[in-house]
């Protein structure tokens, strides 16, 4: 039998469990560490934007064609849209669970392009974005204002332009969002009475900013081929996309047939404030859209929301990100600083430290269990070296089905140690009671193992048929397999 095998080779039955201990102690230090085992099914977003368009509108010309080509992607569950009367859309399609997140996003751009072309042209001008959407958001860093100098749409510009590629580099981060987002823009506010006079529409006054709004490739002067005696050849830079407001409002909008130009400003509204100090009117650089806000604790600011990467490891990642911030916080203009609010991973240290807790006290409990019953320290050595060499070596099996160390994992650890405890037990009580009679020890141990044999493998199968069908909950393991099986 297999007991006698190693009976008769202790020395290799001690070097397998050294190995299988090592293995395991290598590999608990790849292991992702998350609060919950990655069950959500992936998701992919499409969103786009259609300006000034009602919620009716988006749905019948935005997002029935794309909602047409969509739907029966490939390992697809189901997919729910939003449409918004801003003009924003945004279809979220959810797949099955261990889909490929890289390759549903593959699968979905890939129908997205199809309907490209039933589109309005102003939702192709702003693109269509497709994204992969991770369901958590490990933590959310807050740009904020103090002393209020600084206004939100200052900060989600900074955020945008100085912290957003900074962040979503980092190791372990899978997508970020803002909370509250505003994008500098040129606001123009056009006066409907000076438009009728002088015969122009909306239209009108759009198309002429596009026209004359644009970066232009001017050439050069004296290039090749060239009359001779030209000694010098010259790179031509001209004005390309407008940056401040004089600029805009010298665009022409008309000319008339005598010649006269109507420029920009003489169709824009005066400008005006509000109560509140705000100016509104003419032409200025403002926020794109302002129906959304953010504030913490009454100040102005900017959330921006990191995702993490699926199975990464969510107490490195948040230990990057804080490093990175106070890296980039010196960097800061006055009146600007940072805040983490919004923070998952304390919940998972703790969580996880108070799982370790329970491996511990189970450990110790076992010792004291056999020690009090058994009455002697040898039978006591032989369960507290089973369990860490079973234990251990587990990490090594969980790193290659992709699991990771979060609540239910370790849990399933503290039940794996009363099993083999058990085991531990039925067999050196039943040695105990050989050599009582008389065996010495490895006589006692071959008759002990032939008796108690059969029953502990015929309990460990039974116990596998109950425990092993839930590894396959979180479909990662099913994916594994079915790699093989393909």
């Amino acid at each position: 039998m297999i007991s006698r095998f190693f009976i008769d080779r202790p020395i290799f039955a001690a070097v397998i469990s050294v190995i299988i201990t090592l293995t395991g102690g290598i590999f608990v230090w790849t292991l992702p560490i998350t609060q919950y085992p990655d069950i959500t099914p992936p998701t992919v977003s499409v969103s786009c934007f259609y300006p000034g368009a009602s919620s009716t509108v988006v749905a019948e010309t935005v997002a029935s064609p794309i909602e047409q080509q969509v739907t029966g992607v490939e390992n697809m569950l189901y997919m729910s849209s939003q449409c918004t009367n801003d003009g924003g859309y945004n279809l979220t399609v959810t797949f099955d669970v261990g889909t490929d997140l890289d390759m549903a996003q593959v699968l979905v751009q890939n129908r997205v392009n199809l309907a490209l072309p039933s589109l309005p042209s102003e939702v192709k001008q702003t693109g269509v974005s497709v994204k992969k959407k991770s369901p958590s958001i490990l933590l959310v860093v807050n740009l904020v204002s103090p002393d209020k100098s600084r206004d939100q749409l200052f900060l989600s510009n900074y955020a945008t332009i100085r912290l957003r590629d900074e962040l979503a580099r980092l190791p372990g981060v899978g997508d970020l969002s803002f909370l509250g987002q505003l994008d500098y823009s040129m606001r123009v506010w056009l006066d409907p009475d000076r438009m009728a006079t002088l015969g122009l529409t909306a239209s009108d006054v759009a198309a002429a900013m596009r026209e004359q709004n644009v970066q232009v490739a001017a050439g050069s002067l004296g290039r090749a081929p060239t009359p001779a005696g030209e000694a010098f050849q010259y790179t031509l830079n001209t004005l390309g996309r407008l940056t401040d407001p004089d600029q805009f409002a010298n665009i022409i909008v008309k000319v008339a047939d005598n010649g006269r130009v109507v420029r920009l400003r003489s169709v824009v509204t005066d400008p005006w404030t509000d109560e509140n100090g705000k100016q509104f009117g003419g032409i200025q650089l403002g926020a794109k859209n302002e129906d959304t806000s953010c504030s913490l604790d009454g100040n102005p600011s900017i959330g921006i929301a990191i995702f993490q990467l699926p199975g990464s490891n969510a107490l490195d990642t948040a230990k990057v990100i804080r490093e990175r911030m106070e890296e980039l916080k010196k960097g800061f203009p006055n009146g600007v600083d940072y805040k983490i609010i919004y923070d998952t991973t304390p919940f998972i240290s703790e969580s996880i430290f108070e799982v370790f807790k329970s491996l511990r006290d189970a450990i110790v409990l076992v010792a004291i269990v056999v020690l009090v019953f058994l009455q002697t320290w040898r039978a006591s050595l032989i369960p507290l070296i089973a369990v860490p060499v079973a234990i251990i070596g587990t990490f090594a099996v969980m790193s290659g089905i992709g699991y990771s160390l979060n609540n239910l994992s370790l849990f399933g650890l503290v039940l794996a140690i009363g099993i083999v405890v058990d085991d531990a037990i039925v067999v050196v009580e039943a040695v105990e009671h050989k050599i009582e009679h008389g065996l010495n020890p490895r006589q006692a141990t071959i008759e002990a193992m032939n008796e108690v044999a059969g029953p502990i493998i015929a309990i460990s199968l039974v116990l596998m048929c109950v425990f092993i069908p839930c590894i396959f909950i979180s479909g990662i393991t099913g994916q594994f397999f079915r790699q093989f099986a393909v």
